[in-house]
This record gives C-alpha cells, sequence and structure tokens, in this order.
C-alpha cells in the first residue's frame, strides 16, 4: 500500500543518497469507478480526485528512468497498468540547446503537442507562459521551471527558475523536456 511504500521510498533515499530513487504509486486520493445498479436502475459516473504531489511524483519517477541509469523506483504493481510503450515516451522529447535553431511558435506547438498547455496568468505544473521571445516551461516533473530565452529563431539561454519569483537559479547549456502526462 501507500504508506508501506512510502516508508520504503524514504529508507531507501537514505541507504542510496547518489542515486535517483522515485516513488510510483497511484496518483488518486479518491477513486470511485462507474457502475450500474440493475435492482434499482440507477448508473454510478466514475468519480476520481488526483492528488498533485503523487502525479508530480510518478511523472518524476518516469523522467529519472528516462535519463538516469542509477534510478531506484518504489512502486505499487496496480498503478503501472496502461502507461503505455517506454519509447512511445522517449520519442516525445523535447531537446532544447543553447545555439540552436527553433522558432517560438515551433517550440510552443511542440509542447502543446506533448501535453502541455498555454496559460499565460496561472504559472503551474504543466504549464507553459510566453512573454515576447521567452518561453517559460513548468514541467510536471519537477518544482523548478524553465526559461528559454530565444533571440531571431535562435536559443539563445536556457535557465532554471524559482516559477514563484522568476529568478534565475542557474544556467543550463543543454535540457530535454518531457511530456506533461503519462
Amino acid at each position: 500500500n501507500k504508506t508501506l511504500a512510502a516508508q520504503l521510498y524514504s529508507e531507501f533515499k537514505e541507504f542510496f543518497p547518489h542515486n535517483a530513487v522515485e516513488y510510483f504509486v497511484s496518483y488518486y486520493d479518491y477513486y470511485q469507478p462507474e457502475a450500474y445498479v440493475p435492482s434499482t436502475d440507477t448508473y454510478i459516473e466514475k468519480d476520481a480526485s488526483i492528488n498533485e504531489r503523487l502525479d508530480r511524483l510518478r511523472l518524476s519517477a518516469t523522467t529519472s528512468l528516462m535519463s538516469r541509469k542509477d534510478t531506484l523506483v518504489v512502486a505499487s504493481v496496480s498503478c503501472i497498468y496502461n502507461l503505455g510503450s517506454p519509447q512511445d515516451y522517449q520519442d516525445m522529447l523535447i531537446f532544447i540547446e543553447e545555439g540552436s535553431q527553433m522558432s517560438r511558435e515551433s517550440l510552443l506547438a511542440g509542447l502543446i503537442n506533448i501535453q502541455y498547455e498555454r496559460n499565460d496568468y496561472e504559472f503551474v505544473r504543466g504549464r507553459v507562459r510566453v512573454r515576447g521571445d521567452t518561453v517559460e516551461i513548468f514541467p510536471s516533473y519537477q518544482q523548478k521551471a524553465l526559461r528559454v530565452e530565444l533571440s531571431f529563431d535562435t536559443v539563445a539561454r536556457i535557465s532554471e527558475i524559482d516559477p514563484v519569483s522568476g529568478n534565475v537559479i542557474t544556467g543550463l547549456k543543454r535540457t530535454a523536456v518531457y511530456p506533461a502526462k503519462h
């Protein structure tokens, strides 16, 4: 169950401090499958409540599996059903490198294609905002955001930023953006 998996995850993080230790369990806080009660001719719609923190941890686990060889994942068996092909997921990556040719429109189209949503006002996980030739991406799998500054269809600068303050944390020469959802 989630509680035992969380305990094991915590212990693994201590035992393997240099590895990517990840937590992958069901992201539902509440799930009611659809149902039909013939005796009363009642249909009950599916209802669910998704935990955003668990969703981010699941996406972080997937990202680590794709980008690191030293990944350990603590998971429950039922949560891995119907995730899809790892190759399909990897084929959706968007690689951004300083100095490379990329228009703002092609970057935005690529991000929309991998399920990011454009919203210039509410900057939360899985969203993209645009200010002139600057595109800010808040990946669903991490707590930091990315700022891509373009100049004449060339990537001029890539920065990792604090999503709340917008302050630059570190500069990057290249990065990969993983899909916003499984």
